[in-house]
C-alpha cells in the first residue's frame, strides 16, 4: 500500500544521454510552439503510447475515504502531523475556479489512498513533460492522510463589496472575517484567505506532500497566501485516548467533542439544514476558526509550578482540575480554597468552560508549532488553534472574547494570525467539492 516505485518507463535506462538530449529538445519545441496545447497534447501521447500508467497503491487500514456525508479531517481521529495553507484565487473566472475544485478532488481522492497526485505518477510518462506528481512521497504509505477543504468570505465578495464569482446570494450570514479581539496584533500576511486546505497525517512528508501537490495543480487559477506546518497535535477526537500536551506543557481541550458523541457533533459542529435558508448548500458541514497564538515560552518557564497551574487550572502533571480527581473530571468551580476558590476565576479551564459559554462547545485540532526564532532570540512558538463549531457567531466568538478579556494565560500569548473558514458538507460519488454551492 505504498506510492509507486522508482521505474524506467522507456525500458533502456535513465541515464543514455540521447534519450536525455530527446527531452531536452521536445521540452523545449514544446514551449517554443505554444505552450499549454502542445502540452497537453504531448500529455495525451503519452497516454496513447502506453507510456504512463497509474502507480500501483490501495486501500487499507492507513486510509481514510475521502467521500462520506462529512469531510474527513474533523471527526475523524487526530494525526501527528499539519500542513495548513490559505490560497488567494487568482482567476477572475468561474469555470476554472470549478475546474480547479474538480481536479483537486480527484488528486485527493488519490493522496488519501497513497496514490500519486496525478494518474501518471512521479517517474512515468513523456520524458519531455513535468510529472503530475512531485516524487517525495514514493514508497510511503497513506499515513492516515486526510485532506480538507474550506471557503473564506473573500471567495464571495471581495473587500470592495464586489461579488467575484456569482456567488454572494449563497455566502452564509456568519461568514464573515473573524473580528479584531482585544490583544490580537495580526500580520495581515498569516491571516485570512479564499480557499483552504486541511493536510493531516502521521508523516510530516505525506502532508507536506499534499499540499505542494495541491498548490501546484492550482497554479495560475490560486496562489499560497499562507501556509502552517504543525507538529504534536495537542487535542484528541478519540474517546479514551489521553489528552495531548501543548508547549506549556499542559493538557488543554480535555473536554472536547470527539468523533463518536453523534449528538454532540449535530449540536456543535454539523451545520443544519435551516441554519442559514440561503445557505442550505453547507448542511452537513461546518466553520472553522483558525488562530495562530504565540506563546511567550521564555516569559511562561520562569513562573513558578504553582503559578502555572492556577493560570491554567489544572495540575501539570495528572492535567486533574485543580478542584480534584482525574484528568476527565469535571471542575468544581465553587470549591472554596484558603484564599479563594479553588480553581481561580481568571483560570484558563473556568474562561472557556461550556458552563460559562452557555454550553457551547467546540471541536478542535490544534498543533503546535515552531517557527525557528524572533529578532530576540526567543522562539517563534506556539499553538496553531482550529476549531470546528456550528456556529461561529455564538460558540467561537463569545468563547475568544471572553478569553481576551479575562483569561489569565493571556499575558502569555500573542494571537499572530487569524481566519474564518466554511468547511463544505462531505463529498458524494461523482461530485466534486463544494459542488452544491454551485449547482
Amino acid at each position: 500500500m505504498t506510492r509507486e516505485s522508482e521505474q524506467d518507463p522507456t525500458g533502456t535506462g535513465t541515464d543514455q544521454p540521447e534519450q536525455a538530449g530527446r527531452g531536452r529538445l521536445s521540452r523545449r519545441a514544446a514551449l517554443l510552439g505554444g505552450g499549454g496545447a502542445l502540452g497537453v497534447a504531448g500529455l495525451a501521447g503519452g497516454f496513447a503510447a502506453g507510456r504512463a500508467s497509474a502507480d500501483t497503491g490501495g486501500n487499507g487500514p492507513g486510509s481514510f475515504a475521502l467521500r462520506g456525508s462529512h469531510q474527513a479531517g474533523i471527526a475523524t481521529p487526530v494525526q501527528d502531523r499539519l500542513h495548513f495553507a490559505a490560497f488567494d484565487v487568482t482567476t477572475t473566472s468561474r469555470a476554472r475556479l470549478i475546474s480547479l475544485l474538480k481536479e483537486w478532488t480527484k488528486a485527493a481522492e488519490r493522496l488519501v489512498h497513497g496514490h500519486s497526485a496525478g494518474p501518471v505518477g512521479p517517474t512515468q510518462g513523456d520524458y519531455a513533460m513535468p510529472p503530475d506528481d512531485t516524487g517525495e512521497a514514493i514508497g510511503l504509505p497513506p499515513s492516515r492522510l486526510t485532506i480538507t477543504f474550506g471557503l473564506g468570505p473573500s471567495l464571495f465578495v471581495d473587500g470592495k463589496g464586489r461579488d467575484r464569482f456569482g456567488l454572494a446570494d449563497r455566502r452564509p450570514e456568519v461568514l464573515e472575517p473573524l473580528p479584531h479581539f482585544p490583544g490580537d496584533a495580526l500580520d495581515p500576511a498569516r491571516s485570512n484567505g479564499d480557499l483552504c486546505i486541511q493536510a493531516c497525517a502521521d508523516d510530516p512528508q505525506v502532508a507536506v506532500h499534499a499540499i505542494r501537490n495541491l498548490a501546484r495543480i492550482g497554479f495560475g487559477t490560486v496562489s499560497i497566501r499562507w501556509s502552517q506546518l504543525g507538529f504534536g497535535k495537542t487535542s484528541s477526537t478519540t474517546s479514551g485516548e489521553e489528552t495531548p500536551r501543548n508547549l506549556f506543557g499542559y493538557k488543554d481541550g480535555t473536554a472536547n467533542i470527539t468523533g463518536e458523541e453523534e449528538r454532540a457533533l449535530k449540536k456543535h459542529v454539523w451545520v443544519q439544514r435551516g441554519d442559514d435558508e440561503g445557505a442550505d448548500w453547507l448542511a452537513d458541514g461546518s466553520y472553522l476558526a483558525v488562530r495562530r497564538i504565540n506563546m511567550r515560552i521564555e516569559t511562561w518557564d520562569r513562573q513558578s509550578l504553582g503559578s502555572q497551574n492556577e493560570i491554567i487550572g489544572r495540575a501539570k502533571g495528572s492535567g486533574a482540575p485543580l478542584s480534584g480527581g482525574k484528568e476527565h473530571s469535571d471542575p468544581d468551580f465553587a470549591m472554596k480554597g484558603s484564599t479563594g476558590p479553588i480553581i481561580p476565576k481568571d483560570a484558563h479551564v473556568g474562561v472557556v468552560h461550556p458552563s460559562h459559554n452557555d454550553g457551547a462547545r467546540i471541536l478542535r485540532r490544534g498543533y503546535n508549532f515552531v517557527d525557528g526564532s524572533t529578532d530576540l532570540g526567543n522562539l517563534d512558538a506556539g499553538l496553531f488553534f482550529l476549531a470546528y463549531v456550528r456556529d461561529p457567531s455564538t460558540q467561537f466568538i463569545p468563547m475568544q472574547n471572553s478569553m481576551a478579556n479575562s483569561d489569565a494565560m493571556m499575558e502569555y500569548l500573542e494571537f499572530t494570525g487569524s481566519a474564518l473558514f466554511a468547511i463544505p458538507p462531505g463529498i458524494g460519488e461523482g461530485e466534486y467539492v463544494a459542488e452544491p454551492l454551485f449547482t
